[in-house]
């Protein structure tokens, strides 16, 4: 009698290889990415990653190229790009396109966004500084919820009539 070897999947579930199966199983391709098995799904549903095999159970069978896009995705997330425009930068790539010149673009801009965030991050920090330093000098005024902020030297709202 033969036995197929048993791996132990994560989560401590045990499953037998199919015979013949080539591939990676979705839970397979989440623990060698560090994506998660849900993060696959939605990637899948994005149009990122494309649909996989399915065994005759049902079971999605996905190429070893999908842990190199996943790593692909996961890089720019970390870099801030939304999943619309990994989704738009792997279209391209798909249709055989050099992503490279477009991908340019949008680091250039994404990196403007964040000197512009920055610097609108750096005046806040020093009006909460200037706040802090004059705390006590508004204790006891009279105001609608706290006089440290209402008074404070930030610009005053202009009431609409």
């Amino acid at each position: 009698m033969r036995t197929e070897p048993l791996d132990l999947a994560p989560g401590g579930k045990v499953y037998p290889r199919p015979m013949g199966r080539e591939g990676l199983l979705i839970g397979e391709v989440a623990a060698r990415s560090g994506v998660s098995r849900k993060a696959l799904r939605l990637s899948e549903a994005a149009g990122i990653l494309p649909a996989p095999r399915r065994t005759a159970s049902r079971y999605r069978v996905y190429g070893e190229d999908a842990l190199a896009l996943l790593a692909f995705v996961t890089q720019a997330r970390r870099l801030g790009f939304t999943l619309a425009q990994v989704k738009e930068i792997v279209a391209l790539k798909r249709a055989g396109e050099v992503p490279c010149p477009h991908l340019r673009d949008v680091v250039h801009r994404k990196a403007a966004e964040l000197d512009r965030a920055a610097a609108d991050l750096a005046v806040m920090r020093r009006r909460l500084h200037g706040l802090l330093r004059s705390w006590r000098a508004y204790s006891g005024r009279a105001a609608q919820v706290c006089p440290h902020i209402e008074h404070s030297a930030t610009p005053k709202l202009r009431r609409t009539p």
